[in-house]
């Protein structure tokens, strides 16, 4: 099996490192935070303290990191120090497809393959290892890298080449934003028509409305629970980057530019570093509704 290097140990990359332990592989880990490298060292996680000891130890290198600039600078300015020629790069954050191509393209000067594959399924896939996981990128580097994949998700699907993830990634968060804001809207609607938005949510759950959404996030704002699963402050990242992208081709995303408006708004709050089904307290808010947090 080959040895892995794991960047990036926040709320999604900690799990899934620690399935990849669990899957007999040999992991070693480096984080900013020291708290997350620690936990994962007792579950047998080799610690480094740098990305470039991590690419020196690894012959695959993960990084799962919060924006852009944050793996072009782990992997351009730091690990491409380490890195050799032969080895494999994966990224699992969501940054722009912009930035993919470029670390694609820098690193197959090095003779490294190199992957962008971001994934879907929240706090809650990443720690049951059940993430939708959509990779651009070479077909052979793929094909290497579907066992270790597989240790971390289940619906794993090659798109296309270098950026086709992150594209991919894109689509996913306009979804599951707009899913966010419905589901926001309709269980506000109810409560304030006098009906009981957890009846309404179960009646959907079984209709055409029915989604993993109204599911999960349904619930946390039923209960008012806003603990981070993934924050709008990451939401509101990737809803730029989706914007961002739109514009180079020139795609306009109405009911995207909306949705992060409203995610703004939140933040201008201060509500970035709740759960993105926080979103309802606006319109509870808006709406009189004195249930908010």
């Amino acid at each position: 099996m080959e040895k892995i290097g794991f960047i990036g140990l926040g709320i999604m990359g900690k799990p899934m490192a620690a399935n990849l332990l669990k899957a007999g592989y040999s992991v070693t880990v480096y984080n900013r935070s020291r708290l997350a490298m620690d936990e994962l060292a007792k579950q047998g996680a080799v610690l480094a303290d740098s990305a470039q000891e991590v690419a020196r130890q690894a012959d695959v290198v993960i990084t799962c990191l919060p924006d852009s600039p944050d793996v072009e600078a782990i992997v351009l300015t730091e690990a491409i120090q380490t890195l050799r020629s032969g080895m494999l790069f994966i990224d699992m954050s969501t940054i722009a497809p912009a930035s993919a191509r470029k670390i694609y393209e820098t690193l197959k000067a090095k003779g490294i393959q190199s992957l962008d594959a971001p994934v879907s399924g929240g706090d809650i896939g990443a720690q049951q290892g059940t993430l939708s996981i959509m990779v651009g990128g070479e077909a052979s580097a793929f094909e290497r890298a579907l066992p270790i994949l597989q240790a971390m998700g289940h619906n794993i699907v090659h798109v296309g080449e270098a950026g086709a993830g992150q594209v991919t990634k894109a689509c996913n968060q306009i979804v599951v934003a707009l899913t966010v804001q419905a589901v926001a809207e309709a269980l506000t609607l109810a409560k304030k028509s006098g009906v009981d938005p957890a009846k309404v949510r179960e009646a959907l759950l079984g209709g055409f409305a029915q989604s993993r959404v109204l599911e999960v996030h349904g619930k946390r704002m039923l209960e008012n629970s806003f603990q981070p699963g993934f924050t709008i402050d990451l939401h509101r990242k990737d809803m730029n980057i989706v914007l961002q992208t739109a514009r180079e081709v020139s795609v306009p995303l109405l009911g995207s530019s909306q949705v992060t408006s409203l995610m703004d708004a939140a933040i201008a709050q201060g509500k970035g570093s709740l759960d993105n089904a926080a979103l309802v307290t606006l319109y509870q808010e808006l709406s009189n509704e004195t249930e908010t947090r």
